[in-house]
């Protein structure tokens, strides 16, 4: 595999577009749609009643997010049922890319399906997410090429996630052979290294750092990062998550799954955008202080 130019990943809403890509600045996926922990979002949700959901939806626009996971847990035994209802109610209130999250395929159709039916057949999400298993990819990657949808693809196979960058640079390469031979253009594929927690591996944080520069610099492909895992368990879980997210941007990371809703998040990514060069005449970071 050699490198390529720098790639776009566009996504697109009804009338929003989202580029993520090494020279546009950070994007945040907002990850509170998720009814894990979550008491209220998961009774609203089985009664189908998606107000808390608007809600979210809204909030997290508002505070910066410029995509929303929607991820509507599988305790319900309806998500194929619910996915649908949540991305169209999601879709009246916020005019933001969405990413349609679950490890239901049949889930993650009907969610493809109801962000077509609002944004038309321009519209492109985001699937999270496939893994470099067999299985996985062959129901995953046929709905990206079906509906046109940016995929992301997480480094574990059917023996769970490797200790070694080694292997999971390996993965990350098997999981784009494997899209593009099916149709999906490189530039519609986000890598995740995946993050564990330094508390059971102190190696943990330093592994995923170098898939990331990895996956930057020899596959030229967009990454993401569910980074907040590295500190789970941990005293001082926002101290460490801002300064690993600082270090993962600095390797290569274009955009996180995270919670725009900590103001030291969107400090965190205002800054690292600053200093990549990506905030000209600090004008984004100069406003956000007078708001």
């Amino acid at each position: 595999m050699t490198n390529q130019n720098s790639p776009h990943t566009v996504l697109r809403a009804r009338e929003s577009e989202v580029v993520i890509g090494p020279d546009q600045p950070f994007v945040m996926i907002g990850e509170r749609i998720n009814p894990t922990n979550r008491a209220k979002l998961s009774e609203t949700m089985e009664a189908h009643d998606m107000s808390v959901v608007q809600r979210d939806a809204e909030t997290q626009v508002t505070a910066g997010a410029q995509v929303l996971d929607i991820n509507v847990g599988t305790a319900f035994g309806e998500e194929s049922e619910i996915m649908p209802l949540a991305v169209k109610a999601v879709l009246e209130v916020v005019d933001v890319p969405l990413s349609i999250d679950s490890p239901d395929p049949t889930a993650i159709g009907a969610g493809l399906q109801a962000y077509r039916e609002v944004c038309g057949s321009a519209g492109k999400p985001l699937i999270n997410s496939t893994t470099a298993e067999a299985e996985r990819l062959d129901e995953i990657i046929p709905l990206a090429v079906e509906y046109g949808a940016a995929v992301i693809g997480l480094t574990n196979d059917e023996e769970g996630i490797p200790e070694t960058q080694e292997r999971r640079f390996e993965l990350a390469v098997e999981i784009l052979e494997k899209a593009e031979g099916a149709g999906v253009p490189r530039e519609d594929l986000l890598i995740d290294g995946l993050t564990l927690t330094v508390g059971a591996d102190h190696h943990a944080a330093l592994c995923t750092l170098t898939v990331t520069e990895r996956v930057t610099k020899e596959l030229a492909l967009n990454t993401t990062s569910g980074a907040s895992n590295v500190s789970f368990g941990l005293p001082g879980r926002r101290e460490l998550n801002t300064t690993f997210l600082t270090m993962m941007i600095s390797r290569g990371l274009t955009s996180a799954i995270t919670n725009p809703l900590r103001p030291e998040i969107i400090k965190t990514v205002q800054a690292s955008d600053l200093f990549l060069g990506l905030d000209p005449h600090a004008l984004r970071w100069i406003q956000s202080h007078r708001e």
